[in-house]
């Protein structure tokens, strides 16, 4: 290693340095040393100390969707020295909370089990064998998922296997040169946490833990860990190809199939384009498609196969500009009914009918609608999402809970969840099966619907239309500003709080709520009385939300603005990305009888209302 003598650094920060060596000694990656090592050569070079001071401004925390970083050495990326002390950390946390339910008659207790799966990004396998060494290492149970795997299925494991807590190795969609580090932690089975991620206060608990654990390379290493075979996923299959079944074969989980005249040959005549956007998806849904009924789906070939650097694509997330360019021309090519996308760790999910690609919100209107015609229940959805599932709840005389953004809040919600989506593509059509967003069977649950609407010589915008004209139009958009330096947003945000303003282009801000100074109570009231069946519900502050749920008080670093005319903006950071976003609603009542050009006319309405209210949102957002 070329590190310059003490004496010669006199004139750098002696408390950086000492930190970048002191890290550089307790680190056991080589060829992260040797990273560091020569950042450290540079700064005394040059006398440039940026990059340094980067890698070392702090530990990656837990955020909305666990650890998240860029691949690079040192406490604030992602790699094996993190990595190690992290499973380390987590093992600190479980061992002196063993619950009872596995203890033997005279009182033991078995280890904590840790099960793990990781998907196919730069460093992945790699982090998930250093976490079951170190977990082994620790005195506990560690069981390693076949590899790479879809998050869905981690998630899906740890309640299968009744396992105390899970790591799931993804950094989902961010940029190839990212990775991450999710936790999931079991519990009592009536309890709707088990097998959720973690929140507060357990995300500070685990990471105090983390600081408190020495080096990473005195971390002991354990060979007692397992090697799971093939068991879990096949289970997976089958239980996700169970939440869809036609008439005669069992009972499913989505109303219009179980319920309704589709047969089995109406599942195998859909025809589905698909893209797993370079990541671990196509197999699992391949295998759950063909086993529910459904023909296998034409995939994008240039992009079927696992590939860490996402070439054909600029940023490996379906909402992207872009990424789904591919798979529309597919859809075109080969006649689609419908189009689907995952995510590159198969979590997330997206759909278009042609080139019409449907919002999240809409996307998660027309789940909702399925799931509740077959088992109402509870339902929940988070802050930044479309009032429309809560309009839709009302209809149905159920609970509808409003959450922080994050699946870990919504899976939360309510023990007898029977749905839960965010606008950002995650959907739970079956929170018993797996307790987190869930894009395999969100796609298979499309599919059915779209089969369901071919038979009767429709498709998905038809049933959207017939949502709309029912319970009004909820359009939603988005405005996202990326930021080179992270103190950009707190900036920003800090000057919407402090000078809020009156008006968001030419429409009037009603009212603010901001979540950081005045959390909104956890838990909400009883919903409404469902409105009537025909006609549009009333759409008076453009929601008709029933309440939150959760832990305690939910305070977020979220500002919320209801405008004049029923129109909404909620303004937070991203908690995954380097992103100041800005979630946008407008509604429109809508007449039941409304024909096709009516609606058309009224989509147009609302979308220059979102063009216009998106452009002062984002000047209202570079403004700051």
């Amino acid at each position: 290693m070329n590190m310059s003598p003490a004496g010669d650094d006199a004139d750098l920060p002696g408390l950086l340095l000492a930190r970048a060596r002191q890290w550089i000694a307790d680190d056991p990656w080589p060829p992260d040393r040797a990273e560091l090592a020569a950042l450290v050569d540079a700064a005394h070079a040059t006398g440039d100390l940026e990059t340094l001071c980067e890698r070392f401004s702090g530990a990656l925390c837990f955020g909305t969707a666990g650890l998240r970083g860029p691949l690079r050495a040192g406490p604030a990326g992602m790699n094996t020295a993190v990595v190690r002390r992290t499973a380390a950390g987590l093992a600190a946390w479980l061992l002196p909370r063993q619950a009872g339910p596995g203890a033997s008659a005279d009182g033991d207790l078995p280890p904590p089990l840790v099960v793990v799966g990781a998907d196919a990004r730069h460093g992945s396998e790699r982090f998930a064998l250093d976490s079951v060494q170190v977990l082994a290492g620790a005195g506990v149970r560690a069981a390693l998922l076949p590899i790479p795997v879809p998050t869905p299925v981690l998630a899906f494991a740890v309640r299968r296997l009744g396992a105390d807590a899970g790591i799931m190795v993804t950094a989902s969609h961010n940029p190839a040169t990212d990775n991450g580090y999710k936790v999931y932690l079991g519990a009592p089975p009536d309890d709707p946490a088990n097998g959720a991620q973690i929140v507060a206060p357990v995300d500070s608990e685990i990471e105090a833990a983390i600081d408190a654990v020495g080096p990473a390379a005195s971390l002991p290493l354990g060979d007692g860990w397992i090697r799971l075979g093939p068991e879990i996923h096949a289970a997976y299959v089958a239980a996700a190809a169970a939440t869809l079944r036609p008439p005669g074969t069992g009972t499913g989980t989505t109303a219009g199939l179980a319920a309704g005249d589709l047969a089995a040959g109406d599942l195998a005549d859909l025809r589905v384009g698909y893209t797993p956007l370079h990541g671990v998806g196509a197999d699992t849904l391949t295998a759950v498609f063909t086993r529910a009924g459904l023909a296998a789906p034409f995939v994008v070939a240039e992009q079927a196969r696992p590939d860490p650097d996402f070439p054909t694509v600029a940023f490996p997330n379906p909402e992207e500009p872009g990424a789904l360019d591919r798979v529309l021309a597919l859809g075109r090519a080969v006649d689609a009914d419908v189009v689907i996308a995952n995510d590159p760790d198969a979590d997330r999910c997206a759909a278009a009918v042609g080139s019409r690609v449907l919002t999240g919100d809409e996307f998660g209107l027309l789940l909702a609608d399925e799931v509740l015609r077959a088992r109402p229940g509870p339902v929940a959805t988070t802050i930044v999402s479309s009032g429309a599932l809560a309009t839709l709840a009302a209809a149905h005389d159920v609970p509808c809970f409003e959450t922080l953004t994050g699946f870990k809040w919504i899976m939360r919600a309510h023990a007898g969840l029977v749905f839960g989506y965010e606008e950002a593509l995650g959907y739970a059509v079956a929170p018993t099966l797996v307790r987190d967003k869930d894009g395999i069977t969100a796609a298979l649950a499309i599919a059915g619907i779209a089969a369901a609407e071919k038979r009767r010589g429709r498709t998905l915008l038809d049933r959207l239309d017939d949502l709309v004209r029912r319970y009004g139009l909820h359009a939603t958009a988005q405005v996202s500003v990326r930021v080179t330096d992270s103190a950009r947003i707190s900036a920003v945000m800090d000057a919407l709080r402090a000078e809020p303003p009156a008006r968001i282009g030419t429409v009037d801000v009603l009212d603010i709520h901001d979540l950081a100074t005045t959390p909104t109570p956890a838990t909400g009231p009883a919903p409404a009385a469902a409105p009537a069946t025909t006609g549009t519900p009333a759409l008076a502050g453009g929601s008709a939300r029933t309440g939150t749920a959760g832990d305690g008080v939910l305070s977020a670093d979220v500002v919320i603005f209801r405008l004049a005319g029923g129109g909404r903006v909620v303004v937070r950071p991203s908690g995954t990305e380097p992103k100041i976003k800005a979630y946008l609603e407008v509604t429109v009542p809508v007449e039941p009888t409304a024909d096709a050009d009516s609606l058309a006319l009224t989509r147009h309405e609302a979308g220059t209302r979102l063009a216009t209210l998106g452009d002062a949102v984002r000047q209202l957002l570079l403004g700051r």
